[in-house]
């Protein structure tokens, strides 16, 4: 049974540099739909209670009016600004969330987060505390020394390639999120890469792995663009058949 109070926070506030277009990647059209509105649609046809849409200060109106508003999305109670970096935006959608059970975090450029996935990461959490979605590395991984030689390599049966969503309890993310945005202020350099890695630096909690899908990929680069028209086009073929 789901738990009232389980939160969706959908991250849109990104500058998607690597895409070389003027209009930011989450609202590139793919298929005839903004990115976003396919993250948005999918946590919308979710069992999950509440969705925070963190954007762009400048793009607040914008996702209100010709996202949330033109595509119906009912569970999408707050649209917020995001920060500076990544982990700003994801602080600020904590705090726009009002304390739920769980949090569900995931980046409005991956597309093809599917519900298996989401429920997959949301019963990782009720189990462990904490869950994310992930894959077994395909490749081979090499570790650089400061040079640019290889260094190591790890063990590939033990090498996963982390997706979103990333789901926790409430209570354990947001106190290592306060953490580290504590330990900002006080002028210490902060590096995190992900939502699972705020928690083991500054919380106690192990993180739980969850299949996700090759499929469930982030959209940074127009080359990912044509990859995901392929998806899109394979799924409706599926379909058909």
């Amino acid at each position: 049974m789901i738990q009232r109070g389980t939160v969706a926070i959908v991250l849109a506030a990104g500058t998607g540099k690597r895409m070389n277009t003027a209009q930011k990647k989450q609202y590139i059209s793919l298929k005839g739909y903004p990115i976003l509105y396919y993250s948005l649609k999918a946590f919308e046809e979710s069992q999950l209670e509440r969705i925070v849409l963190v954007t762009g200060e400048e793009e607040l109106s914008y996702c209100q009016n010709e996202i949330v508003k033109k595509y119906g999305f009912q569970k999408v109670t707050a649209v917020v600004a995001g920060g500076k970096e990544r982990y700003h935006s994801v602080y600020n959608g904590l705090m726009a969330a009002k304390g739920p059970d769980y949090v569900l975090i995931h980046d409005g450029a991956r597309p093809f987060v599917t519900q298996d996935i989401i429920m997959r990461t949301l019963d990782g959490a009720r189990a462990w505390g904490a869950c994310v979605a992930g894959m077994p590395a395909k490749d081979t991984i090499k570790i650089a020394d400061k040079d640019g030689f290889a260094k190591d390599t790890p063990d590939r049966s033990k090498v996963w390639v982390v997706q979103t969503p990333q789901s926790f309890s409430y209570d354990l993310i947001l106190p290592a999120y306060q953490n580290l945005i504590e330990m900002e202020q006080n002028g210490h350099t902060v590096t995190v890469t992900d939502d699972a890695m705020v928690l083991e630096l500054f919380g106690c909690n192990k993180v739980k792995l969850a299949e996700g899908s090759y499929d469930n990929i982030k959209i940074t680069t127009p080359s990912d663009l044509s990859v995901a028209e392929n998806i899109i086009r394979m799924r409706l073929n599926m379909e058909i058949k």
